[in-house]
């Protein structure tokens, strides 16, 4: 057997003797299979339901804005609260939620307004599962273990969203819409259920500390105690910095990628489908190549490399527009290149920051990082569906994919970054 393969299984079956860590993986891999699904049927849920450029734009942008109200208060209440039962109940929620939508969209009682209401009370609850998470993970394993865990949960996940992009386009032809979207909330309850089973040592969650400190300190000064922590590492700052420019760059492709499959590639569910399945392709791909080789290059080689790529690779959407017959499949190539752009980014930079957070802050810093990381999403998803009225969205993809490259230049210029 090849010696790279044995070097990956020693990886990861020593990854899995860590039993909590399993279970954890394990949920994650569910919920991200059944949201694999329900990112497709979701949208074209939308896109069917209202037709609407500008009622996508906004809609997405929505997604986000509890974040951007909450997060300074979730992450700081996370710190002091148990994160394997944060998990459970936001899990839960958010299955229950997706449920009733399924159910309203089946009766045919689902209104515009109905998306506003859900998408808003869900991404609410998102504001507390997404800094519990990051938290719960270092409590997990060893602190020099983190990066190989990171790409591994980055592989498996992306190999069951790539499970569930293949086969939605079949599902919703089956299923229905409606159909496609209960399977969704089904799996959170799964991934509930897993969560459940964990058993963390308080003190190794850094739980003890927080209510400890909480019995001290106001809960203002807790999150002023965050803030002062993010702002002081200058690194974190620059990829938080670096990650909202890119969000703002990437939110006409996030918000406008079925209108891309109808108009331009003359496509519908599946096409949505076969792209989903390259960009996945493509974070897999990368994931495991840093599993095996990113502790050989320093973390910011990693993030400087993924923004190039990433840059170039989406202006290439513009040219399938040139194609006749095979502009879908030109497309599912790039959409592969973007996807290896986005692991060669996020995986050394959530790293970064697990390795550099005490895990006894990590629930409110990661939750500030993550308002600021997207505050300006919607802001972009409001932007690119006013644009895609009167603009080809092809030609907004080159010129957002273009902008996406100014990163790549910023990073390269800052030695202090070069470092890391």
């Amino acid at each position: 057997m090849p010696e790279a393969v044995l070097m990956k299984e020693k990886k990861l079956s020593s990854l899995l003797a860590h039993k909590e860590f399993t279970l954890y993986l394990l949920a994650r891999v569910i919920s991200h299979f059944g949201d694999s699904i329900d990112s497709i049927a979701y949208s074209w849920m939308v896109y069917m339901l209202t037709g609407s450029k500008i009622m996508m734009g906004t809609l997405f942008a929505l997604n986000f804005v509890p974040g951007i109200l909450f997060n300074f208060f979730t992450g700081a209440l996370v710190d002091r609260w148990s994160k394997r039962k944060v998990i459970v109940i936001t899990y839960s929620c958010r299955g229950l939620l997706v449920i009733f939508t399924a159910l309203l969209y089946w009766q045919g009682w689902l209104q515009p307004w109905h998306l506003y209401v859900l998408t808003f009370t869900i991404s609410t609850i998102e504001c507390f599962s997404h800094p519990a998470e990051m938290a719960i993970v270092p409590s997990l394993l060893p602190k020099h273990k983190l990066l190989s865990a990171n790409s591994i949960s980055t592989s498996a996940t992306r190999t069951a969203e790539l499970a569930g992009l293949a086969i939605t386009g079949g599902m919703i032809a089956f299923l229905g819409i409606s159909g496609a979207i209960l399977l969704d909330g089904i799996t959170f309850f799964t991934a509930a259920t897993l969560i459940a089973f964990i058993r963390v040592n308080k003190e190794e969650t850094g739980e003890d500390a927080s209510q400890s400190s909480a019995a001290k300190t106001s809960f203002i000064q807790e999150i002023k105690f965050g803030l002062k922590f993010l702002f002081s590492n200058r690194m974190i700052v620059t990829i938080v910095i670096c990650a909202a420019y890119v969000n703002l760059c990437l939110a006409p492709y996030n918000v406008l990628t079925p209108v891309y499959v109808a108009e331009i590639l003359k496509s519908g569910p599946q096409g949505l489908s076969i792209l989903g399945i390259g960009m996945i392709s493509g974070m897999i791909v990368s994931a495991l190549w840093i599993s095996h080789k990113g502790t050989q290059f320093k973390k910011s080689q990693l993030i400087i490399l993924g923004y190039l790529m990433l840059g170039l690779s989406y202006s290439l959407l513009y040219l399938p527009t040139f194609f006749q017959v095979h502009s879908l499949y030109f497309a599912v190539v790039i959409t592969f290149c973007m996807g290896m752009s986005v692991s060669l980014i996020s995986t050394p930079a959530t790293t970064y920051f697990m390795e550099t957070v005490p895990k006894e802050l990590l629930g409110r810093v990661g939750a500030i990082y993550s308002m600021i990381c997207t505050i300006a999403i919607p802001i972009g998803s409001s932007l690119a569906g006013f644009l895609g009225e009167w603009m080809k969205v092809n030609l907004l993809f080159l010129i957002f994919g273009l902008l996406m490259i100014v990163p790549f230049f910023y990073l390269l210029s800052r030695r202090s970054f070069r470092e890391i």
